[in-house]
């Protein structure tokens, strides 16, 4: 039954554009959610975040399906290179707690956090999958860069995973190129 569930959110996917509406030099809203990192559960608050450095925050629709999986192994596989820049990797799905903290030590690596996006997290970030005009209760595959001062400086919003890490550490990389100046 979980397979066919894995197999019916792939199709559902497959048939769904992406399109995000919060647009780059938009504000970021500051949430707080569950997460977890190398199977940990913590509090993650963006806001805290940023004081940190620039996040890059990316939605995924559904641990443990083939896409979200690469997608998780190619941002941890990038996590030394985001970090060399100063950028804090979270990826954020509306799958719960348990789910997500397997999902931080076998697809994320133990290397970045992934939290819960709670309805009201979706909403604000417009990352709703829809299909047919309803959601599907699944996120969109959204990927944010927010500076320091709270402000989305990048936006790429696209089901399939491949280009999201490279964009948006260019997008690191160029933030901090211009924070240089």
């Amino acid at each position: 039954m979980k397979a066919f569930a894995a197999f019916a959110a792939a199709v559902a996917l497959a048939a769904v554009p992406a399109a995000a509406s919060l647009p780059a030099g938009a504000r970021a809203p500051m949430f707080t959610t569950q997460a977890a990192k190398a199977g940990k559960p913590f509090g993650f608050n963006l806001r805290s975040a940023l004081a940190k450095g620039p996040v890059v925050l990316y939605f995924f629709p559904k641990a443990f399906t083939k896409g979200c999986t690469l997608e998780a192994n190619a941002f941890a596989d990038a996590s030394p290179e985001f970090a060399r820049y100063g950028a804090t990797v979270v990826g954020l799905s509306n799958d719960n707690i348990e789910t997500l903290k397997e999902f931080s030590q076998k697809e994320c690596r133990d290397k970045f956090a992934v939290g819960s996006a709670n309805a009201k997290i979706v909403k604000a970030y417009d990352v709703d999958l829809m299909r047919d005009g309803k959601s599907t209760g699944l996120t969109e595959r959204t990927s944010y860069v927010i500076d320091r001062k709270g402000r989305v400086v990048f936006v790429h919003s696209d089901l399939d995973y491949k280009d999201h890490v490279r964009l948006t550490l260019d997008a690191v990389k160029k933030l901090q190129a211009g924070s240089r100046r």
